[in-house]
């Protein structure tokens, strides 16, 4: 069975971009991959983060993953920072992957802004550690949206060169899995803006801890021009384009389907509908997520059993690499 590695970054507020664009396909995807789905710690301290915050914003997404239908039995579910193999594994490719493969990673740039001199080295080499997460546990499969895609081909170009040093096939370069429609969520109170945690407006995003009523607030104050009728024309009605989008992606329909469904009913009708759909879909989610952070043994120990099963894999695929490269392990 092919083997999917998937990260999910730990700064809490996991909202409906999230779930459609990523957690949901993940789910699915059980059934078919041999799955490890990894809260990783280790890239956001990158920058600067409360400890205790980091700490309750690791078992708050934990939560969403679990309510969401990721089995914890099935796939793998833990921390990062709990396999020492991801930081290990990091540096020895850190050591082999040239200084003009990290120079032309654009997501550095716009995160370091103009501060850039002043950035962590963490945040330079955050692409690299990346890398090391698909390829300790020698992963075929990494979902990824677009904002990730040149991510994954520098894990491709580091695995091929680590593979032509050693000489010995040692990772597969995995294959980009590009998901299913409303990949790229956009802000409810402006189009042309990915859905955001970041966001100072929380009512550009649903929040999967938010509350059936506040769902439907949501929806009905989202963001829409002053054109009645229901139309699909991303670029003219980037709003309108999103919540039917969105409705799609909630009903497992097309969104020209959605578009001919509601063609002769207004947009107020289609708000209404789609706010009705959101509940439905999302309250159960948002109420699961909310009881299991009351139980905090418990997510503790899903990640400190998905943490051993991790290690497992690890260990063994770390060996091998550190034996190519000459490391004395008596």
């Amino acid at each position: 069975m092919n083997r999917v590695f998937s990260g999910v970054q730990p700064t809490g507020n996991l909202h409906l971009g999230n779930y459609l664009g990523a957690i949901k396909n993940w789910v699915a995807m059980q059934a078919t991959h041999d799955c490890l789905y990894c809260i990783v710690d280790l890239h956001a301290i990158t920058v600067p983060q409360d400890p205790a915050a980091l700490r309750a914003a690791t078992r708050e997404v934990t939560a969403g993953l679990l309510a969401s239908g990721i089995d914890p039995k099935v796939s793998i579910v833990f921390n990062q920072s709990q396999v020492k193999g991801h930081a290990a594994l990091a540096w020895i490719l850190n050591c082999l992957t040239p200084l003009g493969w990290l120079n032309r990673m654009t997501q550095f740039k716009e995160k370091a802004g103009k501060a850039r001199d002043q950035a962590g080295l963490g945040l330079y080499a955050y692409p690299v550690l990346m890398a090391a997460d698909i390829l300790l546990y020698k992963a075929t499969h990494v979902p990824v949206g677009e904002d990730q895609k040149q991510h994954l081909e520098l894990a491709r170009d580091i695995a091929g060169a680590f593979n032509r040093q050693s000489g010995v096939e040692v990772f597969p370069l995995p294959e980009p899995m590009i998901l299913g429609p409303a990949t790229r969520v956009m802000s409810l109170r402006d189009g042309t803006k990915k859905m955001s945690k970041s966001d100072t407006s929380d009512y550009s995003r649903i929040n999967l801890t938010d509350d059936a009523s506040t769902i439907a607030l949501k929806i009905r104050k989202a963001k829409t021009d002053s054109e009645p009728t229901v139309t699909y024309e991303p670029k003219r009605r980037p709003e309108a384009a999103n919540l039917i989008d969105i409705f799609a992606a909630l009903s497992g329909e097309t969104a020209e389907a959605v578009t001919r469904r509601f063609s002769d009913s207004g947009f107020s009708a289609f708000k209404n509908a789609l706010g009705e759909l959101a509940v439905e879909k999302l309250g159960p989610l948002a109420a699961e997520m909310r009881r299991l952070m009351q139980h905090q043994d418990y997510i503790d120990e899903v990640l400190r059993a998905g943490g051993e099963r991790a290690q497992h894999i690890a260990e063994r695929n770390l060996a091998e690499v550190e034996n190519l490269v000459g490391l004395l392990k008596p």
